[in-house]
This record gives structure tokens, sequence and C-alpha cells, in this order.
């Protein structure tokens, strides 16, 4: 039986020497200067981390949040068309875009600079962010408020104050050509009507330029919330700015009956006639251009008809009433009125009557019965 070992208790001195050799292998390596004795190295790092974070009061947390909501709100309105800023007239490019209006009234004009110089432009103009430098390096394209920027540049070159070296607008997201032109002829329509022939040439512009896939669709984008009688007009005077807009001298100041008239002529093909008439004069006003249209047209409709192309000879009626209930017309149009139990019946007959014109004359009748 093997003896059993008798158990000391440890001396002081033996105590000492274990605690001491104890310390000695659990005390911080040299490289870790400042630990405590016996303090674990991840235990200093997060110490001395948490020492370097200040806590943040409720205040600042408010204040952050106030900061990032109000960032947010600003992307919002930037990306948008929401933000409206100050810019140099000389950063916006005014001709990026073929524009609608062909003409200023210079009393207009002048109008418009005494109301800005008295109280303040009151309204924003329209632009957009170019992807390149425009004309003088201007980095945004004018989208609507043509006056409005003309107005401010000649306040500027008449009185070179500082004041008018910016003008507050709204920056739009870049869009599609098509939405563009929309918009400029949207803005042009409700604040100042353009002309039948200013109508006509934005719609041919427009399609020309890729906005549109023909000056059709371009019509019924750009006035979709007009009538359809007011949109045939739009394509008559569109057919005008096509064929004869580089000849007429003073195309806004054409009637609405004019214009119509004239584009009966062309679509009859009489525009070689009608160019050669322009070319024998230099008219001096709208009256005396119109004189040299209308010469044209008439020289047109008195050319006898090619007998070879068949058809019954055609002869002019006597204008005036026939009788109580038949009236022909100087252009040779016979309008009938007829009665039954139900009403009237207007019947219009003639070679020159297309749909345009009856469109035409399907709104006067509107508004000469609408309610006052």
């Amino acid at each position: 039986m093997a003896k059993r070992r008798k158990l000391v208790a440890p001396s002081s001195d033996d105590l000492n020497r274990i605690e001491a050799e104890f310390r000695r292998e659990t005390s911080a390596p040299d490289s870790f200067v400042g630990n405590s004795r016996g303090a674990a190295p991840i235990a200093q790092v997060a110490a001395d981390t948490a020492a370097l974070v200040q806590p943040v009061s409720a205040t600042d947390r408010a204040e952050t949040a106030r900061l990032q909501a109000s960032d947010a709100s600003l992307k919002h309105a930037q990306d948008h068309g929401l933000l409206m800023v100050e810019l140099p007239l000389n950063d916006i490019d005014a001709d990026v875009m073929i524009r609608d209006r062909t003409v200023l009234d210079e009393t207009q004009m002048q109008e418009l600079r005494e109301s800005i110089a008295a109280n303040g432009l009151r309204l924003p103009i329209e632009v957009f962010e170019m992807a390149e430098a425009g004309k003088g390096e201007a980095r945004h394209g004018l989208l609507s408020g043509y006056r409005r920027l003309m107005a401010m540049r000649g306040l500027l070159s008449l009185t070179g104050d500082p004041k008018y070296n910016t003008i507050r607008v709204i920056v739009r997201p870049r869009t599609k050509t098509d939405g563009a032109f929309v918009a400029m002829v949207e803005e042009n329509e409700v604040r100042a009507q353009l002309s039948h022939f200013e109508r006509g040439r934005i719609s041919v512009i427009a399609a020309q330029q890729g906005a549109f896939v023909n000056t059709e669709e371009a019509v019924n984008r750009l006035f979709a919330t007009s009538s359809k009688a007011k949109r045939s007009k739009v394509r008559s005077f569109a057919l005008i700015f096509e064929e004869m807009g580089d000849m007429l001298t003073f195309p806004d100041a054409l009637t609405e009956k004019h214009g119509l008239q004239l584009a009966q002529a062309l679509r009859q093909g009489g525009e070689g006639m009608l160019r050669d008439g322009l070319a024998s004069g230099q008219p001096q006003s709208a009256e005396e251009e119109w004189a040299l249209l209308d010469a044209g047209i008439q020289k047109m409709e008195a050319v006898p008809r090619d007998p070879r192309r068949g058809g019954r000879p055609t002869t002019t009626p006597v204008a005036g009433w026939k009788n109580a209930d038949t009236l022909v017309t100087s252009s040779g149009i016979t309008i009938r009125k007829q009665q039954d139990s139900k009403g009237y019946v207007l019947r219009f007959e003639g070679r020159k009557l297309d749909d345009d014109l009856m469109n035409s004359l399907l709104a006067e009748i509107q508004t000469l019965l609408e309610a006052p």
C-alpha cells in the first residue's frame, strides 16, 4: 500500500513568491504603453475608444435630423423642378430652342419693362440645365419666359443697374424635346396669345427638329386642348409657312379668313402663281402684301379648267341671293337653307369647300350661338 503524502500549508515566503510570479506572467507587454498592470489589451483598446467618443445631446440629435430632412426636401425640389433660384442673365441661352414667338411688340415690351422696374419681376422664368454649355458658355436653356428675359436684359442695358444682372428662375428637370415645345406653347397661349401664323410656324419647326413625327402630330400634341376646328386652322397656317414663309414680309398680320383662302389656293396648286405675284411687288404694309396675294388667287381662279382632265365644265354663278333660301357667295359657294319638322338645315355646295373651311365655319357658328 502506497504511503500517502502529507500536505503542508505554504509559508508566507512561498505565497509572496507565487504572487510575484503571477503578476509577472500576466503583466501588459511594453508595446501597450499606459496600460494598467494586469489589464488585457482588448480592454485597454475599448477604454481608449470610449474616451474619444463624446456624448451627443438631444438638441444636437434633433438638429442633425432637421438638416437631413432639409437636404431630402432640397433634393426632391431639384429633381421635380420646384426650386426657385437667381441666375445671371448671361448664364441663360435664350435661343437654345426655336421660339414660337416671331415678333415682340415694342409697346408691350415697354410696358413690361416699366412694370418690372416699378414692381420687380412677379413671375419667374423657366429654364433647364443643359448637358453642354450653350451660346456664350451659358449653362441653362430658356424654356419659357422669353419676353420677361428680354425685358430684364433691356433694363440692364438701359440702366446698368447691377440688380438687373440676375433673374429669378425655376429650374425644370431635363425633358424631352416634345415636352419642351409643348410647355413653351402652353405658356405663350395663356399669357400672350400666339398669332395664327406663329402657331403654324412652331408646329412645322417642331416636326422638322425631330420632336414629332410630322406636322400633323405636332399640331395635335402642341394644341391638344384646342378644338378640332382650331387645330384645322393651325394646319392651314402651317402649310402657308412651309410653302411661302420665306417670302412673306407680314405673315403675322394674316387674318384667319385670308389665311384660309391662301391655304386653299396652295392646296389647289397655286404656289407658283402666288410666289410670282409676291415677287412682282415690294409691299410696305400688310395690306399691300395681301393685295398681291389676293391678285394671285383671283388670277389662279380665272384660269379655265383643262378639258383633258374630264368632268363637267364649270361656270361661276352670279353672286347674290337667288331666292329667300339660296345664297351664292362671290367665291362660288352656294348656301341653301332648308326646314323640316326638327328645325333648320344649311347646305353648302361648291368645289372650294374642304374640311378646314367647314371647321372654320362651324367655329364661327358656335361663337354666334354661345350664350353671352
